[in-house]
């Protein structure tokens, strides 16, 4: 293989190791979390938005994703009340996303 291949065929497969890091970092299974699907992001430490995303992900079933969501939902309205903000609501219902991707069933 000529010295150019190789330097490319390393670059690319560093890029392959690189972007699967990335995903596992951003969502582990696949589903990110965000300001567009979460209720309260925006009054969150990166702190608590990981903490929240590792419960969410741990959710084996329909039930508990939504017990977490309505959980974090309820805590978040009373930041944003005591902030004097209106909390964001989702673009969509993240259990309901995570049930169609195979996340939970």
């Amino acid at each position: 293989m000529e010295s150019g291949r190789k330097v490319a065929v390393a670059a690319m497969l560093l890029a392959m190791v690189c972007s699967a890091s990335a995903w596992a970092q951003w969502g582990g299974r696949g589903y990110r979390f965000n300001q567009g699907n979460t209720p309260g992001w925006t009054l969150m430490t990166p702190a608590e938005r990981t903490a929240y995303r590792d419960q969410m992900l741990s959710a084996k079933t329909y039930r508990e994703c939504h017990t977490i969501w309505v959980a974090h939902r309820k805590a978040m309205e009373v930041r944003a009340k005591e902030k004097g903000v209106t909390l964001n609501t989702p673009r969509f219902n993240a259990c309901d996303r995570m049930r169609a991707r195979g996340f939970i069933k």
